[in-house]
């Protein structure tokens, strides 16, 4: 596929969401109101959120996966000439999987809300924000401008601060207000360090401050820039112990709000990391990152230790809550292998970014189908003797949750296993001049990690799925498998429908993903190795 071709392909995928934005809040054509104003918006979202996804896909395919380091699809228009701030768009192996992964999880969430509404303000606000969220996002991936790429990061802010405070649950708004000021806050720092590093480094541009290797910043100028920076990179990233926003919105949110926070914004602060970080200040990445390594192992063991206290009979803990502080843990494997500074490392880092959003995406959607169906996401009364017990109940959608803790666990074979185990070898041998018995010591953590995740998520499906007695025999249902209504009140109450043809739709292509990553795993790897074996050499 040609330059230009692929040049469209990339500009109309940061674009289209966001024009589809302003078209939501447009009256509807007389001729495709159909029956309800609300479903017509619906079908907006659902629509221009599946013509970026092919976008997405048309451009992976042409993408020349045989020099994936190669920026490709670049756009460079001169902006804001008085600062040198340019338009500058581009993809490599590095950042095309995010994109399409955040493209995926977007369709994937409007398809589900079509048939699943927020409970909230008019749907027309919630479809315009989501289709906000994803341009913003989306322009985190794509930008190679310094000023650009904060502008996309801040962007992502607002809608999500709106998705959880009018369509979100229980304590909407204090989970909004925390989310908001964290991230500010933490923006703020970065873009000062963003400023910094522009203003001694001469130019915005992320590829030339990256082919410059730091040579044009001293050492000093290096540790403020990667402290700042980094900084606020970590609080959405989240580590620990910059994490405390992320249980309760999480828990707030609404179930699509959950998926794309976890599946996709999240990304956003390692990938900052891994593009901005790294090749622009090495020296400063270098002095830091035992430091980074240390919050990252301390978060994986916090994390592991929250939610099994959270999983144990008679803690009242919430299972949204649970999965939230599990997301502390596994993204403090992809701050791990950032920290080695190794390409090993770094390719594992990469690889669980993917299979986090692909299994913690689905496990969102899933316990947002569990609270649907019974009023609660309460472990206890989930568990209780006339709790959830799915697979007596609703044994495809216990399989399901079953299958999505096996592949959050790290089984061999699915999504997760590949980037925490090459996460943990690059900690076995980090970069030149780093300590290799401190990082030793931090892969031994990273893997009593793994020991403890393993605990808890099994702790929730014996508890879940097979309910406070062992489970019950399969009763008979009731209500049509697409369209029954769902219980409100307590758990149990009534028998529950088993997934439903919209939900099948909206969770297939993760499981599937999450197989095939498993098992190929060299499709990733294969683009984002050379990618990041330049990055590590200064972009040369």
């Amino acid at each position: 596929m040609s330059h230009t071709v692929l040049q469209y392909l990339l500009a109309a995928i940061v674009v289209l969401p966001l024009a589809g934005a302003v078209a939501a809040l447009l009256p509807a054509p007389p001729g495709l109101k159909g029956k309800s104003p609300g479903q017509a918006v619906l079908r907006h979202g659902v629509t221009v959120t599946g013509a970026v996804l092919a976008l997405s896909i048309a451009l992976a395919a042409g993408f020349d996966h045989d020099s994936p380091a190669r920026m490709q699809a670049t756009t460079d228009i001169s902006w804001i000439p008085a600062l040198n701030i340019r338009i500058h768009l581009g993809v490599d192996g590095v950042s095309l999987p995010l994109l399409v992964l955040t493209a995926l999880l977007t369709f994937l969430c409007a398809l589900y809300s079509y048939f699943k509404t927020p409970t909230g303000p008019s749907p027309r606000a919630f479809v315009a924000l989501l289709l906000v969220l994803e341009s913003g996002t989306l322009a985190t991936f794509a930008v190679l401008d310094l000023m650009l790429f904060f502008l996309a990061f801040e962007m992502v802010l607002i809608p999500m601060y709106f998705l959880i405070a009018r369509w979100g649950g229980e304590g909407r708004e204090r989970a909004a207000w925390r989310f908001i000021l964290y991230t500010l806050l933490g923006s703020v720092v970065m873009l000062l360090g963003l400023l910094l590093v522009g203003i001694k480094g001469g130019t915005f541009d992320m590829v030339a401050l990256a082919t410059d290797n730091g040579s044009s910043l001293g050492h000093t100028t290096q540790l403020i820039a990667v402290l700042a920076i980094g900084t606020g990179l970590a609080v959405k990233a989240p580590m620990w112990p910059l994490h405390s926003w992320l249980p309760d919105a999480h828990t707030a949110a609404p179930t699509v709000g959950s998926v794309l926070l976890a599946g996709v914004l999240l990304k956003m602060g390692t990938y900052g990391f891994v593009r901005i970080v790294l090749p622009i200040a090495p020296d400063g990445a270098h002095a830091f990152a035992p430091y980074l390594a240390a919050f990252a192992a301390a978060g994986i063991i916090y994390g592991s230790l929250v939610c099994l206290a959270l999983a144990r009979r008679g803690a009242k803990g919430d299972l949204k809550r649970l999965i939230a502080y599990s997301s502390v843990g596994h993204m403090g494997f992809v701050l791990l292998g950032i920290a080695t500074l190794t390409p090993t490392g770094l390719n594992g880092a990469l690889f669980a970014n993917i299979a986090h959003g692909l299994i913690t995406g689905l496990l969102f959607f899933l316990v947002g189908a569990v609270k649907d169906r019974y009023g609660t996401s309460d472990l206890d009364a989930l568990s209780g003797r006339t709790g959830a017990a799915l697979y007596g109940k609703a044994p495809r959608l216990g399989g399901l949750l079953a299958f999505g803790a096996i592949a959050s666990l790290g089984l061999p074979g699915l999504a997760g296993f590949w980037g925490e185990m090459l996460a943990m070898f690059g900690a076995f041998r980090p970069a030149d001049g780093l300590s290799r018995p401190a990082f030793l010591t931090f892969m031994a953590l990273a893997g009593l990690g793994t020991l403890l995740t393993a605990a808890y998520m099994l702790v929730v499906v014996r508890r879940v799925c097979m309910g406070g007695n062992g489970g019950s025999t399969r009763p008979q249902t009731t209500g049509t498998a697409d369209g029954a209504a769902e219980p409100a009140g307590s758990a149990g109450s009534v028998v529950p429908a088993d997934v439903r043809s919209y939900e099948f739709a909206a969770w297939t292509p993760l499981v599937a993903l999450t197989v095939l990553a498993g098992l190929w795993p060299a499709a990733l790897l294969g683009l984002t190795d050379p990618a990041v074996q330049q990055l590590l050499r200064g972009g040369k």
